[in-house]
């Protein structure tokens, strides 16, 4: 409700004052001066909240997208399938193996693994001596028969280094192996290769 207050006149008597609104009667000067601070508060914590969350973004980076698929090597020298945090590089036999290898499972995404190796990239696909069969690009040259022929690991299909400090060459009669056995196979007492080097020849593991 508006009030009517009484006012002196310079005879002493009494008036019918101004109405006084509402709005006037509660605000004054430290009133106002509280509301501007109370603003100015708020303003200061939105901005503070905004630092705080860009400097978030700042430490740990943007969320992670997802880039085409990138190939890497893997700490073994192999080629690899690089995760979308792009740390992680897993062997390309991990890729589609229906384990999820990467943090956020891009290793056995649908895209990829729907029609495999079709849905593979072709750094992670290599092909065998009979074009119908394949194998994983780090399974070359790793001494072991993938592709049941040893096309992966000889010529004409594929180039391989000599065998490494852990294997022993030799023309293998082992179906597992094909120009080179493991060392630890060898002076076992059992023929290994076709001219008993892994039993008179070689030095052992």
């Amino acid at each position: 409700m508006n009030k009517i207050f009484l006012q002196m006149d310079i005879n002493g008597s009494a008036t019918a004052g101004t109405k006084v609104l509402p709005r006037e009667e509660g605000c004054s000067r430290l009133c106002c001066s509280r509301q501007g601070a109370c603003l100015s508060a708020s303003v200061l914590l939105l901005l503070a909240a905004l630092a705080a969350l860009l400097a978030l973004v700042a430490i740990l980076g943007p969320p992670p997208h997802a880039p085409g698929a990138q190939t890497c090597m893997t700490l073994a020298n192999r080629t690899g399938f690089l995760c979308h945090d792009r740390r992680s590089c897993i062997p390309a036999s991990g890729v589609c193996d229906g384990v999820r290898t990467c943090a956020y499972g891009e290793d056995e995404d649908e895209a990829l693994c729907r029609d495999v190796p079709q849905g593979l990239p072709s750094f992670l696909v290599a092909r065998c001596g009979d074009p119908a069969s394949w194998i994983y690009s780090d399974q070359k040259c790793d001494g072991t028969n993938n592709c049941g022929d040893c096309s992966d690991e000889r010529s004409p299909v594929t180039v391989c280094p000599p065998c490494s400090p852990g294997w022993w060459r030799c023309p293998s009669i082992v179906f597992e192996y094909c120009d080179c056995i493991p060392r630890r196979l060898c002076r076992d007492r059992v023929q290994h290769c076709s001219d008993w080097s892994d039993e008179y020849s070689c030095p052992g593991p």
